[in-house]
């Protein structure tokens, strides 16, 4: 063993011996003198299995060893499930240390949490939602059983950047340490995660007010094989005489139950409905071969008993097991041995994918990452996304960025969280019981998480929350909470920040044709897809959540849409770089690898021929039939910009796949518009946001003020300065 080991508790050498290992890893190396040091913060970036938990934990527990009457450790997790896992994991250290180490969220029992009140000790493993709740409901006792409290660590940090919950979690740890009185001497936060774009600018979402130092820590030597397939499928949208070819989701799941049986698979399908039917044909599968089933649906909205289940046999690994699931495992719980992960549809992003395919080839064998990808069959009305073939490239371009470029999207962390920012507000007064209106400012902009917030924005957003008798201010300048405040800071739910995006229903006349999230601009006379056909909007009732819509005419629809404002740029012009290369293969040194099947490859290149045919090189505004098509080949922000700033002149839009549609208009028409805009000067994003009926995306963005409200929405959902830059960039190119 080396130097580092020999600084570790002896107690810890001793468990670690007794794990069999012939040496740390890398990562557990280098990270033990920054951890042990206590003065600085330290982030650790590895990838999945590569030991990031025990990089951390062997030199930290080694640190509070001795700390009596007082946690040593904080853990704060996104996921109870990841709690409950890295419990386990712990157990055996903590024996050997005579160390305690307490799970605490909804679903611990509350002998579990007494025992801990009573002897505060070791390490607390706890969720953001339950340390609200402490720092709101027992603050006194919080601070007496952190009063020796060492070190922070956040799990899966990836997960909270940019997000509502990480401006809470970010809030919390602020707070923390104005109860301690460690805001001169803060404590130690350790940062574990596997995706994370843009390392150099992670302190800062870590530390935002940067008062203390930062160290990186990452694994430059961890070369993990792995193994990359995409299989294409065709969508048959002719018959033959009497000749029924199967579906593509038919042959999907025929080859998944070809592959899977037999192993442990997860299959990842993004949304609840393709997770349950794809779930139910397998298992329809296995009855007709006359095989036990093997193939189980795990996701958000099964039972707790139900996913533990899944979860506890697929760690045990004693039974072949394949789920079928949305993003509830792509977070680290430990879940065994997986032989391959499937990914059945374009996946949201490159990290998520990146989270994904690090989830096989635990343990020695090499990560399998296999991706099952639709296209339509052509036919003479077929539209643009499809004779681009547009889900297989989008496929190819995040594989590339992925395994060439080592690129991931970096979080966007230049957003305001007005919602976010109202609960914390009322956490604070509820927390203390009165506060003065500067010191909620210092303590959650100046010093905090919500530094994009100027000072005239939060005195609007505290007067908007006196009129609606959230807050009060007593005659000595104190703010208190109002009635209607108490009333939602003491329902249950306060604790989390976070929230589903709202469920509209699709009217068509008197015919409900079902629901859909509202996380992108919905805007009256825009086309959506929707069942497999066009529609036009043409009216939103945001009070009954109805989305009211009429048929269009038009070709095949194309069967992707959107991912609301996740792709990102670089996505799309790595798109934009295969087609005009011909080439999708990834260069290994001196070769280059073909990673598809024949049936993608056929497809790629109809799509590669369509884009040569069109002279979509150097053209990006294409006449075909009564419609115009834009392709800016830059993400869904800009996309609705430009959709949003033609919806204003008058044009009937719509956008799939980064792609926008103009319905009845020319080239010439669609191109003197946007340059006269750019001639008036282009509207603001708020401007835009205006015309946007329901912008209620995040939990308390229905109590905010509506200048606010619309400031905030038009930061997330549009981007001015781009669509700027774009369209100086297109018309000046000749």
């Amino acid at each position: 063993m080396t130097d580092e080991y020999r600084k570790l508790d002896p107690r810890v050498q001793k468990w670690v011996f007794k794990q069999g290992w012939k040496d740390l890893r890398e990562i557990q190396k280098k990270a033990i003198l920054p951890v042990l040091a206590g003065d600085r913060d330290v982030l650790i970036s590895a990838s999945t299995a590569a030991g990031k938990t025990e990089a951390f934990f062997l030199p930290a527990c080694s640190a509070i060893a001795d700390i009596q009457s007082s946690f040593g450790i904080l853990y704060i997790s996104p996921l109870k499930a990841l709690i409950n896992d890295q419990y386990r994991r712990l157990e055996s250290l903590g024996e050997v240390l005579e160390m305690s180490i307490t799970p605490w969220h909804g679903d611990v029992a509350q002998s579990k949490k007494i025992r801990a009140k009573k002897n505060p000790s070791g390490i607390l493993l706890i969720t953001p939602e339950s340390l609200e709740a402490l720092l709101i409901r027992s603050s006194s006792w919080l601070k007496q059983a952190f009063a020796k409290l060492s070190y922070i660590v956040i799990d899966e940090f990836h997960a909270f950047i940019g997000a509502e919950r990480g401006m809470q979690l970010l809030s919390l740890l602020n707070r923390l340490e104005h109860l301690l009185g460690r805001l001169d001497t803060p404590i130690p936060r350790v940062a574990l995660s596997a995706t994370l774009g843009d390392l150099e600018k992670i302190p800062l979402s870590l530390r935002p007010n940067q008062n203390f130092p930062c160290e990186i820590v990452t694994d430059n030597h961890n070369h993990s094989t792995f193994r990359v397939q995409v299989k294409g499928y065709l969508e048959p949208l002719t018959n033959t005489a009497d000749k029924y070819p199967p579906s593509s989701e038919e042959q999907i799941c025929h080859d998944l139950f070809r592959l899977c049986r037999g192993d442990s698979h997860l299959i990842f399908a993004n949304s609840r409905k393709r997770t349950e039917s794809i779930a139910a044909s397998l298992s329809d599968l296995s009855e007709a071969n006359i095989v036990p089933n093997e193939f189980f649906p795990h996701h958000g909205s099964l039972s707790k008993e139900l996913r533990e289940t899944l979860e506890f046999r697929l760690q045990k690994g004693d039974l072949p097991t394949t789920a079928i699931c949305t993003m509830t495992l792509e977070l680290g719980i430990d879940i065994g041995k997986v032989n391959s992960v499937i990914q059945v549809t374009v996946p949201h992003s490159v990290s998520s994918l990146r989270q994904r395919m690090g989830r096989s080839g635990r343990r020695g064998s090499p990560a399998i990452l296999r991706m099952l990808i639709t296209e339509n069959e052509l036919i003479p009305s077929s539209g643009l996304v499809d004779q681009l073939r547009l889900q297989l490239v989008q496929s190819l371009a995040m594989i590339r960025l992925l395994v060439a470029n080592k690129w991931f999207e970096p979080a966007d962390t230049c957003q305001p969280h007005y919602s976010t920012l109202l609960h914390q507000i009322l956490a604070i007064t509820a927390q203390w019981g009165g506060v003065r209106a500067e010191q909620l400012y210092s303590q959650l902009c100046q010093s905090g998480p919500f530094q994009q917030v100027t000072s005239t924005h939060f005195r609007m957003l505290l007067q908007h929350m006196g009129a609606l008798q959230f807050l009060t201010q007593l005659s000595s300048g104190e703010l208190v909470l109002g009635i209607e405040g108490e009333q939602l800071v003491n329902k249950y739910t306060f604790y989390a920040v976070f929230n589903t995006p709202e469920e509209f229903r699709i009217v068509a006349g008197s015919k409900t044709l079902g629901s859909i999230p509202v996380d992108s601009p919905i805007i009256p006379e825009q086309h959506i897809i929707f069942a497999g056909r066009r529609w036009k909007v043409t009216e939103i009732d945001c009070d009954k959540k109805i989305i009211f819509v009429t048929a269009t005419k038009g070709g095949q629809p194309p069967s992707f849409g959107g991912e609301g404002m996740s792709v990102h740029d670089v996505v799309r012009q790595e798109m934009y770089k295969i087609y005009c290369e011909g080439d999708y293969r990834i260069v290994m040194g001196e070769h280059k690898v073909d990673f598809i099947d024949s049936t993608a490859r056929g497809l790629f290149g109809e799509g590669h021929h369509y884009f040569q045919a069109s002279n979509l090189r150097s053209e990006s505004f294409i006449q075909h039939g009564q419609r115009t098509y834009i392709l800016p080949w830059m993400g869904d922000k800009t996309v609705n910009t430009l959709s949003a700033l033609l919806l204003q002149s008058g044009f009937k839009t719509g956008s799939y796949a980064g792609i926008i549609e103009v319905e009845k208009a020319t080239v010439a028409d669609v191109k003197q518009s946007l340059v006269k805009a750019l001639q008036r000067g282009l509207p603001s994003e708020s401007e835009l946001a205006h015309g946007v009926p329901e912008k209620h995306l995040e939990k308390y963005d229905e109590y905010l003020p509506d200048d606010l409200l619309t400031q905030g929405y038009g930061q997330r959902a549009f981007d001015i300065g781009c669509v700027s830059r774009w369209l100086h960039k297109e018309f000046c190119k000749n």
